[in-house]
């Protein structure tokens, strides 16, 4: 039984100094008692703010709190985004004396960390039917933002330190910091390059230009991850230069993919499930974001629905549309620190 709820001060409380401006000094003391009475194995959380008289906090249909970032819709698929509780404050004509990147953020509590934290950290290592589940919920999580809101967004950062697991090991997709709203109907869209790198598709990196696709690449990406083990981001051995998706290529055009599972999945493994993922991996990882499925195509697949596609055997050689493609400066490149020496080097 989870309980969520919230309590308001009845009076207002002085911020600031009204003639001088200057921020006034504000002392507060509370108390609260978190009491799971043996009905649960994880504790609970408080969380205090600041807001105007007239705010109001909507809850969801998964028992939080979401602000200003809510694609309201009747799929259930929603869940698995992790929203931003308290991200903003509606009233135009409340304007406190501090800047804007000094408001709270407030996020659900999520007990079982990130997906890599059990893929690469020192968290136990995950069975392969909840691996499975975390690639299903992923997928769904993106089939919500690509195709079930009134626009499209494109997340641009899918990796798997942004795949949040709640005491259920049921994914929440986080960080939307880098995410961008686009019509349904348009296709590759110039944002400047941001993500990670080992993640990002290769035509997105060349051109600065994000799309569903891309993203979708992205999922490739932590599918493989997912199955072997192994960073998308490094090499797959010190004598090997291979990335992950050509190492994983290789595997599949030699029919050896599983010598390429998690040797830590042991027995516990479903081998037509396992070279599923592996496959639908690859295919989303296609060189060319043409031949990538929609995310749609990759649940179908996923739930025996539809068939596996016949890949090629070697890794295809990108290609890149007739014209000039954005020059991507240094300066436009928002990526994150976890680069490797592979990539320094030029992989």
């Amino acid at each position: 039984m989870c309980q969520v709820g919230h309590a308001t001060y009845s009076r207002k409380v002085p911020i600031w100094v009204q003639d001088s401006g200057k921020l006034a000094d504000l002392t507060s003391h509370f108390t609260f008692n978190i009491d799971p009475q043996g009905r649960s194995t994880y504790g609970a959380g408080f969380a205090f703010f600041l807001a105007p008289p007239d705010f109001h906090i909507p809850p969801n249909s998964a028992g939080g709190f979401l602000g200003l970032y809510n694609l309201t819709t009747s799929n259930s698929a929603r869940n698995q985004i992790l929203h931003v509780e308290f991200d903003t404050f509606p009233n135009p004509e409340w304007d406190p004396p501090f800047q804007h990147g000094e408001f709270l953020l407030v996020y659900e509590f999520m007990p079982n960390g990130s997906l890599d934290s059990h893929l690469f950290g020192r968290k136990p290592s995950l069975s392969w039917p909840v691996r499975h589940r975390i690639s299903l919920g992923l997928a769904s999580a993106l089939l919500y933002l690509h195709e079930e809101g009134d626009q499209c967004v494109i997340h641009r950062d899918i990796k798997s330190s942004n795949i949040m697991l709640d005491s259920g090991f049921n994914v929440k997709l986080g960080d939307f910091g880098l995410a961008r709203l686009m019509d349904h109907e348009l296709g590759l869209q110039t944002t400047g390059l941001a993500g990670t790198l080992g993640y990002l598709a290769p035509e997105y990196v060349i051109t600065g230009r994000a799309s569903k696709e891309s993203d979708v690449y992205s999922f490739g990406v932590v599918a493989m991850e997912i199955t072997t083990g192994r960073k998308g981001v490094d090499p797959v051995s010190k004598k090997s230069r291979l990335s992950l998706v050509e190492w994983v290529w290789e595997l599949y055009g030699d029919g050896n993919l599983m010598m390429g599972v998690d040797e830590r999945l042991q027995m516990d493994v479903d081998d037509v499930q396992i070279q599923t993922l592996m496959v639908v991996g690859l295919w989303c990882s296609h060189p060319n974001h043409s031949a990538r499925p929609s995310i749609r195509q990759v649940i179908q697949v996923l739930n025996s629905e539809a068939p596996l596609p016949n890949l090629p055997g070697k890794m295809p050689v990108p290609l890149y549309e007739a014209g000039t493609p954005q020059s991507v400066s240094s300066s436009d490149v928002l990526v994150s620190n976890t680069m490797t020496s592979s990539i320094q080097d030029g992989r």
